[in-house]
C-alpha cells in the first residue's frame, strides 16, 4: 500500500471520527433544562422564609389583639353599665308614666270636689239672696219691731223663737257658705299644687326619655366601635391566613417538585452509570419483523472499522418497512444529517426519556409536532452513514443515552 493510500485512509478515519462525533453530540435529544433539586430547594427555603415573615405577621396581630383585649373588656363593661342604666331608666319612665296617670287621675276627682264645692256655694249664695231679697220685700223692719208687735205673751214667745230661728238659720247659712268658699279655695289651692306636680314630672319625664336616647346612642356607638375593632382583626387575620395558606400550598408544590427532581436526578445518574432508569410507562417496538444486528454498547463500527460505544440498537429490517413512535410525545427533530443520521426523528416524551429514529427513506412528521403512541412517523431506509436497511432505534433519558432492549422487550 502507497504511502498515499495511508495518508488518504487516515483522512477517512479521521473524517470519520469527526462525523461519529458529531452525530453523537449534534443527535443527542436535548430536552428543556428543568430546575435542579438544588435550586428548587432554594426556592422552598425562600417560601419558608416568607411563610415565616406572614407566621409573624399573624403573632403580631393576634398580640395586638390581646393589648387591646383589656381595653375590649373595659368597653364591654361600659355597654353592660350603660344597659343597666337603660334598664332604671325605662323603669323609671314607666313610674312616672304611671305617676302622671294618677296626678291625671286626681287632678280630675279634685276638679270634681271643686265642681261640687263652687255648686254649693253658688246655692247658698242663691239662698241667701233670696233671703235678703225678702226682707228688702218687707220694708227695713227690725227684729225687735217683730217681737213689740206682739198681741200677746204667748204671741211674744213665739215671736222671739221665730226671731231666734231665723237668727240661728241665718247664722248657720253664713257659716255654711263660710265653708264652702273655705272648702273652693283650698281645692282650688290643691288643684293648682298637683297640676304643677304634674308639670314637673312631665319636664322630669322629658329629661329621663332625653337621657335615656342619649344612652342608646352611646350604646349603639359602643356597639359599632365593637364591631368595627372585631372586622379589622377579623380582615387581618384572615388576608394573613390566606396569604399563608396560598404560601403553604406553593411550598407543597415546590416540594412535590423537588422530590421528582430529586427522583429524575437519580435517574439521570443510573443513565450516567450506564444502568437504566426505570419507567412507569409502556413501550412498544418502533419495528416489526426485525432482526437486532448490533446491540447497545461497545462495538467494532461496521463502516469506519474503529471500536466507539453504539448508543443504540440496530434493527434490521425490509426497506419501506413503517416505523412508528413507540412512545407518544412531541417532536422535537425531523431532519436529515449527511454522513452520519440520514434522515432521522427524534422524539420527546416529556417524562425525562428521549426516542430517536435514524436512516428511514423519509419522514412523516414534523419538529414541534405532537405524536400518539403507535403514530407512523417515517420508514426504513439506509440513508446516512449505513451500509443496509435498517433501523437505528435509541433511547436516552436526561441526555444520556440507555439500552433500548430494557424498554421495548
Amino acid at each position: 500500500m502507497s504511502i498515499f493510500k495511508r495518508r488518504n485512509r487516515k483522512a477517512f478515519s479521521f473524517l470519520s471520527l469527526m462525523l461519529i462525533a458529531a452525530l453523537a453530540f449534534g443527535l443527542l435529544p436535548t430536552p428543556a433544562r428543568a430546575a435542579t433539586s438544588a435550586e428548587i430547594q432554594k426556592e422552598i427555603d425562600a417560601l419558608e422564609e416568607k411563610n415565616a415573615e406572614i407566621q409573624a405577621q399573624i403573632d403580631a396581630i393576634q398580640s395586638q389583639y390581646d393589648a387591646n383585649y383589656s381595653d375590649m373588656e373595659a368597653i364591654v363593661a361600659q355597654k353592660n353599665a350603660i344597659d343597666q342604666e337603660m334598664t332604671l331608666l325605662n323603669t323609671k319612665i314607666e313610674t312616672t308614666n304611671e305617676q302622671i296617670s294618677a296626678y291625671s287621675q286626681l287632678i280630675a276627682d279634685t276638679q270634681d270636689e271643686l265642681d261640687d264645692a263652687k255648686e254649693e256655694l253658688r246655692t247658698l249664695s242663691e239662698q241667701h239672696r233670696e233671703r235678703i231679697r225678702a226682707m228688702e220685700e218687707q220694708g227695713n223692719i227690725t227684729y225687735w219691731q217683730v217681737v213689740f208687735e206682739a198681741n200677746s205673751f204667748m204671741d211674744l214667745l213665739d215671736r222671739i223663737n221665730m226671731v231666734e230661728e231665723i237668727n240661728a238659720s241665718d247664722r248657720r247659712r253664713i257659716e255654711q257658705m263660710r265653708i264652702a268658699s273655705d272648702i273652693v279655695n283650698a281645692t282650688q289651692q290643691s288643684l293648682e299644687k298637683e297640676k304643677t306636680a304634674l308639670e314637673q314630672t312631665r319636664v322630669q319625664l322629658a329629661e329621663d326619655e332625653a337621657a335615656l336616647e342619649e344612652k342608646r346612642s352611646e350604646s349603639d356607638g359602643i356597639l359599632h366601635e365593637l364591631e368595627k375593632k372585631a372586622e379589622e382583626y377579623e380582615l387581618l387575620l384572615e388576608q394573613s391566613e390566606i396569604l399563608q395558606d396560598d404560601l403553604m400550598q406553593e411550598i407543597a408544590a415546590k416540594e412535590k417538585e423537588l422530590k421528582e427532581a430529586k427522583y429524575d436526578e437519580y435517574l439521570a445518574k443510573l443513565a450516567l452509570q450506564g444502568q437504566n432508569p426505570p419507567s412507569d410507562a409502556s413501550w412498544i417496538s418502533p419495528v416489526s419483523g426485525y432482526t437486532v444486528t448490533s446491540p447497545f454498547g461497545m462495538r467494532v463500527h461496521p463502516v469506519l472499522g474503529v471500536s466507539r460505544m453504539h448508543n443504540g440498537i440496530d434493527m434490521a429490517c425490509a426497506q419501506g418497512t413503517p416505523i412508528y413512535a413507540t412512545r407518544a410525545g412531541k417532536v422535537t427533530v425531523a431532519s436529515y444529517q449527511a454522513g452520519g443520521a440520514g434522515n432521522y426523528v427524534s422524539i420527546n416524551h416529556l417524562d425525562g426519556f428521549s426516542s430517536i429514529y435514524m436512516h428511514m427513506t423519509h419522514y412523516v412528521v414534523s419538529a414541534g409536532q405532537n405524536v400518539s403512541q403507535g403514530q407512523l412517523i417515517g420508514y426504513v431506509g439506509s440513508t446516512g452513514l449505513s451500509t443496509g436497511p435498517h433501523l437505528h432505534f435509541g433511547i436516552s433519558y436526561a441526555g444520556t443515552y440507555v439500552n433500548p432492549l430494557a424498554y421495548i422487550l
